[in-house]
């Protein structure tokens, strides 16, 4: 079924608002003002937006080391997130997170950490709280087509399968794990199927449709509601920048980004929006002004956020916990 023209102009709005902040991102860590690695998931906003867009506030998002967009869509303040980026102390975890590391659990973003695989696990506690406690909220976590080949997510699937967890797999196949094409390095023409040995349903998604996605996690959702267990999605998408803010990706072959550009999700929903219901190209443009200034204003606000306090660097560690002197 269709999205509305509402609905559809919200979900241009947030995909936009992506593409700003990630662009902005992309400036600043070139420049040397940010700090540490940089992975961008420009080219794939409709796999981010698409899913946060279907899923309650209530539902736990587990964002993946490529989750810039689907953090600020969760509820956060975006300069708030932009300032944890740039390693500030008005950042949302103090600066101490910086861009892989950012959680927020009032609105259930329930972070990343550098190990690939990791959260597919965490996040059996989510679901598993959700059917103890017999809530309703779902937990949807985001993984890459390299992050499926860690035995985490075989344990992971298995569990989720077994118990029937509410849980939404969010496999966002950008084609590449850092330079190795998923092809290479899975035996499975689409990696949805991987599913299939554990009789959990599976679904190949257009991952730059913003509508298709919307629909599928939808279904997966209403499933994971009434008990009948996980689904694995597999988004069809494409990273336009290297694995990190800097990689020339020369490991692509002559052609390959510029097709996919082709496929720019902002741009089909766009085209969308204007051919169908009847939006002109002036009103959008608006849209994408708004988006810029909101942008700007979470980059100064990162700016003009003072560098965290040295002295405070132990603190929420276990740096004051004294060891009993043997001697």
């Amino acid at each position: 079924m269709a999205l509305t023209k509402k609905r559809l102009l919200e979900l241009y709005c947030d995909m936009v608002s992506i593409r700003k902040f990630e662009e902005a991102v992309e400036n600043y860590s070139k420049n040397g003002t940010i700090p540490g690695f940089i992975h961008l998931s420009i080219g794939q906003e409709a796999a981010q937006a698409g899913v946060v867009g279907a899923l309650k506030k209530t539902d736990y998002k587990f964002p993946d080391h490529r989750g810039h967009g689907a953090i600020c869509l969760c509820g956060t303040e975006k300069k708030r997130v932009m300032a944890e980026i740039f390693g500030k102390v008005d950042g949302i975890n103090g600066g101490r997170g910086g861009s892989m590391h950012i959680n927020d659990l009032s609105c259930r973003n329930m972070g990343f950490n550098g190990i690939q695989g990791s959260t597919v696990v965490t996040a059996l506690g989510t679901a598993f709280a959700s059917t103890y406690k017999k809530t309703d909220a779902v937990t949807a976590v985001f993984m890459g087509d390299g992050t499926l080949g860690e035995g985490t997510c075989h344990e992971s699937m298995n569990m989720a399968a077994t118990w029937k967890l509410p849980i939404i797999y969010c496999l966002l196949n950008n084609q590449y794990a850092i330079s190795t094409h998923y092809t290479e390095s899975h035996p499975q023409k689409q990696l949805a199927t991987w599913a299939d040995g554990y009789e959990v349903p599976n679904e190949v998604v257009d991952g730059n449709d913003i509508e298709a996605v919307v629909e599928a996690v939808e279904r997966a959702a209403e499933r994971a509601r009434k008990g009948e267990g996980p689904t694995l999605l597999e988004f069809m998408t494409y990273r336009w920048q290297g694995h990190f803010s800097g990689d020339p990706a020369a490991y692509r072959p002559d052609g390959e980004l510029e097709a996919w550009q082709q496929k720019c999700p902002i741009n089909r929903s766009r085209k969308q929006l204007m051919e169908i219901h009847g939006c002109s190209g002036a009103e959008l443009d608006e849209l994408d002004a708004r988006a810029d200034a909101e942008i700007a204003e979470a980059v100064q606000f990162a700016l003009d956020s003072p560098w965290p306090d040295p002295k405070n660097a132990l603190k929420h560690v276990y740096a004051t916990v004294q060891v009993e002197d043997w001697k």
